[in-house]
């Protein structure tokens, strides 16, 4: 039942949610808290594992939720069921994609559905960080910290330009530094 449960949600998933990986995140966390999977840090973490490791963030997350739930078993029906929409959809839409390409209709939905694509990607980065105490009001040298590092891991990124992987492992080696 588990393994039927893990492949409809993730099926469903893999057919409705737009974006890429990191726009899946709420989905993926209602789906968790709803079937009882996982609690929300475990699932932070594993969202931070899946967002670090080679590969979609998606199919990612769900391996490791699978595995999680359901051992190998569980890893590969969530790893099919998510993957299945898109090879489904991307042979679907290669086929006609030709005739659609330039249609006002379509180029107006792909405009449309952008600004949502960024507001659930925000709304994944706040409730993630309001679920592991990252955004809280009283001020302590974790969260000054942590503040700290989100401000010069964005101006690395966007002033500076650095390679996402080098903001990344040095993020992780200035938070072993600071919380061993």
């Amino acid at each position: 039942m588990v393994l039927w449960e893990l492949f409809h949600t993730f099926f469903l998933m893999g057919f409705v949610s737009y974006g890429g990986g990191y726009a899946m995140i709420p989905i993926i966390e209602t789906a968790v808290t709803a079937n009882g999977w996982m609690p929300a840090e475990q699932l932070t973490n594993m969202i931070a594992i899946a967002g670090m490791s080679p590969g979609p963030v998606a199919v990612n997350s769900a391996i490791l939720i699978g595995y999680s739930t359901a051992g190998i078993g569980g890893a590969s029906v969530s790893a099919f069921a998510i993957l299945l929409p898109t090879l489904i959809l991307v042979i679907t839409v290669a086929a006609f994609f030709s005739k659609l390409h330039h249609n006002p209709v379509v180029e107006s939905m792909f405009y449309g559905l952008k600004p949502i694509i960024i507001s659930l990607i925000i709304f994944a980065a706040i409730k993630f960080a309001l679920d592991n105490h990252m955004l809280r009001l009283h001020m302590s040298f974790r969260s000054i910290s942590i503040f700290f590092i989100f401000c010069l891991s964005l101006f690395a990124l966007l002033k500076l330009r650095w390679n996402p992987v080098y903001v990344i492992l040095l993020s992780g080696l200035v938070g072993v530094a600071l919380y061993s």
